[in-house]
């Protein structure tokens, strides 16, 4: 089998880098061929002890950090700078998300090393971008999601919640991608780097749009646990046999269709308190308790086809244990220094490409050679 070439193959990207976000956008870079050197002091990357739930290791560090190798350098000395500066002259991508004013005072801050080599594309990451009266603040992902806003409408009525992942750093590592394979392009056209900040509450914040608009019109999102705030019926009920099932009605179409096939009342699709996603939501209460009731007089095998016939979108309300056994789930098989470890595929699959996945390093191993890489296939979901 031959493989085929990685669309970053050739370019080398020097990562002073920890946690989650910066690694999140990174391991994309990898993934796509990319040489990445991390950059880690002497006991490493902390993320490799945020829990030891792999062979040992930590779940995040596996994750985030195929493919790359790792530096150990001790930037409080003289010659691991030295080192470090070295690196970044040959590199065509930094990525950095040291705390506030740590980059600059290595004495390489990103202005500085943009002036200097001009083809240089550096990307910084921060909880609060360089400038503004936040700026100077350590953050971490939770610590956005409450200063933004995010668990103000996540959780129930009862107490606002956090997104049960790190949904904060996911975001930015993706922003921060999309954001160094634009200027790879612009670069391409017109020699020029770029120097681009990125800041974890902007990102977060631009996610939160739809609601900042809603609480600006005076109509502020409340938390409703698993109901959708702008739409109705769109949440879990629950049948016969105690399954929980969560359907969602987008359109009136939508709406129509359910009442043939599920209430058995197509009169219910023109009564003026159902008719439009806007009267629905006013009169959410007597929506969800018509399909509720239902519902709870159907198994989940008729509700299911039921629901299938009229084209309604549903799923099951699943557990994480679920997830990892689920038929559609798609795995990467990577190896690490504790051995080989699943994990979930990365979702673009482009046809015909056959893509290889480098290994997870010890700290400063760098023994990664992408010719000695076997490729590696996203195993086939289940049927």
């Amino acid at each position: 089998m031959t493989l085929m070439r990685l669309p970053l193959e050739g370019l080398t990207v020097v990562a002073i880098e920890q946690a989650v976000a910066a690694p999140y956008c990174t391991a994309r870079l990898a993934d796509a061929g990319a040489r990445v050197l991390k950059i880690e002091r002497p006991a490493g990357d902390f993320a490799r002890g945020y829990d030891d739930v792999i062979l040992g290791q930590s779940s995040y560090f596996v994750w985030l950090n195929r493919g790359k190798e790792s530096v150990m350098l001790d930037l409080s000395e003289k010659p691991a700078l030295a080192r470090l500066r070295a690196l970044i002259d040959k590199a065509d991508v930094v990525v950095q998300n040291l705390k506030p004013g740590a980059i600059e005072r290595l004495g390489l801050d990103p202005q500085d090393l943009c002036a200097r080599d001009p083809a240089l594309i550096v990307c910084s990451i921060s909880g609060y971008g360089r400038y503004g009266p936040l700026a100077d603040r350590k953050a971490f992902d939770l610590l956005v999601q409450a200063e933004s806003g995010l668990c103000s409408i996540t959780g129930g009525a009862e107490s606002p919640g956090r997104v049960g992942f790190s949904v904060v750093d996911i975001a930015t590592g993706s922003a921060a991608h999309a954001a160094i394979l634009e200027a790879l392009l612009v670069r391409d056209k017109t020699g020029s780097g770029a120097q681009i900040d990125i800041s974890m509450f902007d990102v977060i914040a631009e996610w939160l749009t739809v609601p900042l608009l809603q609480a600006e019109s005076g109509r502020p999102p409340s938390r409703i646990g698993l109901k959708h705030p702008s739409i109705a019926p769109y949440g879990v009920f629950v049948t016969s046999d105690g399954k929980d099932l969560l359907l969602s009605v987008q359109h009136n179409r939508d709406w129509t269709m359910l009442c043939e096939h599920l209430l058995d009342d197509k009169k219910l699709a023109n009564d003026a308190r159902f008719a439009t996603n806007v009267q629905r939501v006013r009169n959410r209460k007597l929506t969800d308790a018509l399909v509720a009731q239902a519902i709870a007089q159907l198994s989940l095998e008729e509700v299911w086809a039921k629901l299938v016939a009229g084209g309604t979108a549903f799923a099951c309300l699943n557990d994480i244990n679920a997830l990892s056994s689920h038929p559609h789930l798609r795995r990467i098989t990577v190896q690490t220094p504790g051995g080989p470890v699943r994990l979930p595929a990365p979702p673009a699959q482009v046809r015909g490409e056959t893509r290889r996945y480098g290994p997870v390093p010890g700290i400063g191993r760098n023994e990664h050679l992408r010719s000695a890489i076997a490729p590696c296939e996203a195993d086939e979901p289940a049927v």
